[in-house]
């Protein structure tokens, strides 16, 4: 199966049917992030805009749309209207979407919304969201004798980019191997590049002795960060006028 060709003829059925345009497209999760299973599946993510007789009405509205979900395909989106708030709050995954290596489609549009969108990047609120991710997941996967190999990720990648945060102050790259290139310690870049080796060959299920070395790092980690956030300040909201500005030549373009 051409999975590519798949996922645009979904996107064609989604705009048919659902009266929609599609601005962007992309790989979300494992796939994007550069370590998926031989066994995951695709997390195609969109942002969409409808006519602007929709945006007009009082009546309460529908911001997204849930397209399938099997084995192979976990296809999804959000309105524009929802993303462009979610990036007034600096939301982690909006940035995410917006920057994925792997695009299925995207627009000029969604390339002015990129630029726009930058400016509202907060430093607390995206460490704070990687940092909840990565002990979230550490808690719940990596504190017994024998875990999946695959939750190491869901606990690294988000560390890393809590440190990319800190050092750049901007977005962190989605790929993670330009993420452990960039801030990862040189002493634990073998450790890792042989966990990436293993984890690659292993389904999802697999599970294998834990890391005891990355144990005590993503633990040290996790306890910086959280003194770092306790004393970090709220940094003030941005007005909403370059958002508004562009959400308006959406809908009436």
């Amino acid at each position: 199966m051409d999975i590519n060709k798949t996922i645009r003829d979904r996107l064609d059925e989604i705009e048919n049917k659902e009266h929609v345009r599609i601005l962007h497209c992309v790989e979300s999760g494992s796939r994007a992030w550069g370590f998926a299973s031989p066994d995951s599946d695709y997390d195609v993510r969109f942002v969409y805009a409808r006519k602007p007789d929709h945006y007009l009405s009082l009546r309460p509205k529908k911001d997204y749309i849930d397209w399938e979900l099997n084995e192979t395909l976990d296809i999804n989106g959000w309105d524009i209207s929802k993303a462009l708030q979610l990036f007034y709050k600096s939301n982690a995954t909006v940035f995410e979407w917006s920057n994925s290596p792997v695009i299925y489609k995207t627009t000029e549009t969604w390339d002015n919304v990129r630029k726009v969108s930058e400016n509202y990047f907060s430093v607390k609120s995206a460490m704070y969201h990687y940092y909840g991710t990565a002990s979230s997941n550490y808690h719940k996967y990596l504190t017994e004798e024998y875990v999946k190999y695959k939750k190491y990720f869901y606990v690294l990648r988000p560390l890393l980019c809590c440190k990319w945060i800190e050092e750049n102050r901007t977005a962190p790259p989605v790929i993670f191997d330009d993420l452990a290139k960039t801030v990862l310690s040189d002493k634990l870049k073998p450790v890792v590049d042989k966990l990436v080796a293993q984890k690659i060959k292993m389904s999802e299920s697999d599970k294998d002795r834990r890391v005891d070395v990355l144990n005590t790092y993503i633990v040290e980690e996790l306890e910086r960060y959280k003194i770092l956030l306790d004393e970090m300040h709220e940094e003030k909201n941005r007005d909403w006028d370059a958002l508004d500005e562009i959400f308006k030549k959406i809908i009436l373009s």
